[in-house]
């Protein structure tokens, strides 16, 4: 199962996250979502669990625990969106063609 974790610690790394949730059972993975420009955390990222009563039971406990000073956010992963619009460029306004 796939858990969505949010309000991170902007200093918080991949693997301390990976510890965290391995308290509760196997981690297969742990990404944290970095800004492509800068590197820096935007705050949230990803941990997946082979078992689903194992990521239950870690979404349960991890809501709302403090993780390096924050009381994070733990849910179950939603797919993405089926048929979302692409993210294109930015706008080039104000260009005389």
């Amino acid at each position: 199962m796939n858990i969505y974790v949010g309000n991170l610690s902007y200093t918080l790394t991949e693997d301390e996250l990976k510890k965290a949730f391995g308290a509760f059972g196997q981690v297969t993975s742990a990404s944290i979502i970095k800004d492509r420009d800068t590197g820096r955390s935007k705050g949230f990222g990803f941990v997946e669990m082979a078992n689903d009563s194992e990521a239950n039971a870690a979404i349960t406990g991890m809501n709302g625990k403090e993780l390096s000073g924050r009381a994070i956010n733990a849910s179950q992963a939603r797919p993405r969106t089926e048929g979302a619009p692409p993210r294109i460029g930015g706008g080039g306004g104000g260009r005389d063609r």
